[in-house]
């Protein structure tokens, strides 16, 4: 009981700072204006789509995280599309661009949004499925569920096999209605801080950092976090994985040393759970892979 009375106590005590972030939201209605793709009406809801690279290319799928919307694949899509591939990306529900609908947030629920898309944007054949941290969760589920649909799975920093949010996290998840309040209240403040604000160093991780950032003022959008971190991030995908390695289902998995969200001991998980995976690891690289090493990521993953 201890956890939920400090929790509570945290956020009737400021309760007061409630009206001002409900001031600060913004409605994903009002952000459509300069969207890039388009809008895809399927069985939940809207999906922000967008295709990318040569029409007769091999189609890659590909599955972004928790927090940060399609936008994150903005500097491997470059690399990926003059290897040859036809990129598809698209926000999940409760980010980006997309539908905040209500409802758990499970493999289920991001299952049926995949199928949904894929069904609606005639993607028949097998196809390479790319997904990062909890994409990789949601793209290890969709394999082992669909395994004729999968030519390859990709994963780069893939939860489901260890995951280190923060102590805040982890009480808010654990934390029924409690932790639904201190999520509205101090969820934003939270999660900037595990972002940073960036250094100056990298600008387009920066840029990156900074629509991540902007994205949490987006309504629903906090709500949407709260809910996979009790679903499918709830979720040890341990058995998932011995199942995708007798499914033959080629798998690539790249990691981060430097990685504190997921930390680099998973890497040797799956090792275990499926031995025949090719595995990389950069050294110098954190959770931010995707956008930080876009160049080492298109390498190990290679033309189409």
């Amino acid at each position: 009981m201890a956890i939920p009375l400090i929790a509570g106590a945290a956020a009737l005590a400021l309760g007061g700072s409630y009206l001002g972030a409900r001031l600060n939201r913004r409605r994903i209605e009002d952000l459509r204006s300069n969207m890039p793709g388009r809008l895809v009406s399927l069985s939940q809801g809207h999906t922000h789509a967008e295709w990318h690279g040569p029409q007769d290319g091999p189609v890659l799928v590909c599955v972004h995280g928790l927090s940060t919307p399609s936008f994150v694949w903005g500097p491997l899509l470059p690399h990926l599309t003059d290897q040859g591939y036809r990129v598809l990306t698209y926000d999940l529900y409760g980010r980006g661009y997309s539908d905040r609908p209500p409802g758990r947030q499970d493999a289920g629920f991001f299952l049926r949004q995949l199928k949904d898309l894929l069904d609606q944007e005639r993607v028949s054949n097998p196809f390479t499925l790319m997904g990062y941290s909890m994409g990789g969760a949601i793209s290890g589920a969709f394999a082992q569920a669909y395994p004729d649909r999968v030519s390859r799975l990709i994963l780069l920093a893939p939860a489901g096999l260890g995951l280190h949010l923060g102590r805040f996290s982890e009480i808010v998840a654990k934390s029924p209605i409690i932790g639904d309040w201190m999520m509205e209240v101090l969820g934003a403040q939270s999660l900037r801080g595990g972002y940073g604000e960036g250094d100056g160093v990298d600008p387009v991780a920066d840029a990156i950092t900074n629509r991540a950032l902007d994205e949490l003022a987006v309504e629903g959008t906090l709500r949407a976090i709260l809910s996979a971190q009790r679903g499918i991030l709830s979720d040890d995908q341990s058995s998932l994985h011995t199942e995708i390695s007798a499914s033959d289902i080629p798998v690539l998995a790249v990691w981060g040393a430097q990685d504190t969200v997921i930390p680099i001991t998973c890497r040797k998980r799956l090792e275990t759970l499926n031995p025949s995976a090719r595995q990389i690891t950069l050294t110098d690289a954190d959770h931010r892979l995707t956008y930080t090493h876009a160049a080492q990521v298109a390498e190990a993953i290679g033309p189409a």
